[in-house]
């Protein structure tokens, strides 16, 4: 079966109605998230029917606050990717807002679950709540399940040293830039999408031509350099990227990449970007002669980093930065 993306429950292809269903936001899709995953992909195997993700985008944190403020870890098309190769066989990504916020649990329940989706059966975590003034809580699904006819799992949140695995642990690793832990807590490397954009050219003045992608204002990774592996399309490269200019303008700045052994026109194109370690964090320096002596140790580390970087888990392996 061709993996689904689909954006609404209206035009469901018959092939995946009757599935098991994931439902969440998922942000991160984790490691605690991906044993909710395993569950579902072995009772969706075992009963011979589809295995589907349901979650929503935005985040509802972002839709009630006066303005986006959350530091993402993957927005809608990251989750597809992890998804699809996670072995599901489609993501639904409902658009979440404040009219839909509205919708009673149980208008959630036997319109979207029942109707459109026709579920066999649904797996949640501890933590899952849904419906206007969140009234859906795992036990209401559990209740309505059993009335409706359709299955109903609730998984604790798996815990790693002495709380839980959790979307907001990862944030607050990869704003202090501790990215082996927060890849650990992921169970692969965290990747980002970014379009490229017109940068100042100082890199390429300085030796360094770099591949700018632009940042929200959300995007809270701790301001550093890091060893980087990205895709462009299909293409692979390994790279050394720059978070922040201490000795410029500060403010939103971009992500800039320096693709090893590459230097093409590539504005207006998607780089896909995974951390694999990060070096240092951002110095200011006495003048462009030793910033550019930085630069180049920076690139000798990310080169030395990337050579022994292995795929943390077969899932890591499926993402296409692992060559």
């Amino acid at each position: 079966m061709t993996f689904a993306r689909l954006s609404s429950l209206d035009a469901l292809p018959a092939g995946l109605r009757g599935a098991f269903v994931a439902i969440g936001n998922f942000d991160g899709l984790h490691r605690g998230h991906q044993s909710i995953v395993d569950r579902l992909l072995e009772r969706a195997r075992a009963a011979g029917v589809p295995a589907l993700m349901l979650t929503f985008e935005p985040h509802p944190r972002d839709v009630f606050a006066p303005s986006p403020f959350m530091f993402r870890l993957t927005r809608g098309d990251a989750k597809a990717r992890l998804a699809q190769a996670m072995g599901l066989d489609g993501i639904v990504v409902l658009p979440f807002d404040r009219a839909f916020s509205q919708n009673e649990a149980e208008v959630f329940v036997e319109t979207m679950l029942v109707e459109q989706l026709g579920v066999r059966g649904v797996i949640v975590g501890s933590d899952f709540h849904f419906g206007r003034q969140r009234r859906g809580t795992p036990s209401f699904l559990k209740s309505a399940g059993e009335r409706l006819g359709f299955s109903v799992e609730i998984l604790d949140l798996m815990d790693e040293g002495d709380e839980p695995i959790s979307s907001s642990r990862i944030r607050a690793a990869l704003s202090e830039g501790a990215v082996t832990a927060a890849n650990r807590l992921l169970g692969y490397h965290w990747f980002f999408e970014g379009r490229v954009i017109k940068g100042d050219q100082r890199g390429r003045e300085l030796g360094f031509p770099t591949a700018n992608t632009a940042t929200s204002t959300g995007f809270q990774l701790a301001q550093g350099v890091y060893a980087v592996r990205a895709l462009l399309g299909e293409r692979l490269f390994d790279g050394v990227a720059a978070y922040g200019k201490p000795m410029f303008d500060n403010q939103l700045p971009p992500f800039e990449t320096h693709l090893f052994g590459f230097d093409e026109d590539i504005y207006g194109r998607t780089l896909t970007i995974a951390l694999i370690g990060h070096i240092r964090g951002q110095e200011v320096f006495s003048g462009l002669d030793e910033l550019t002596a930085a630069m180049s140790r920076d690139a000798r580390k990310a080169r030395a980093l990337l050579a022994e970087a292995k795929p943390l888990s077969g899932l890591d392996a499926r993402l296409g930065f692992f060559a």
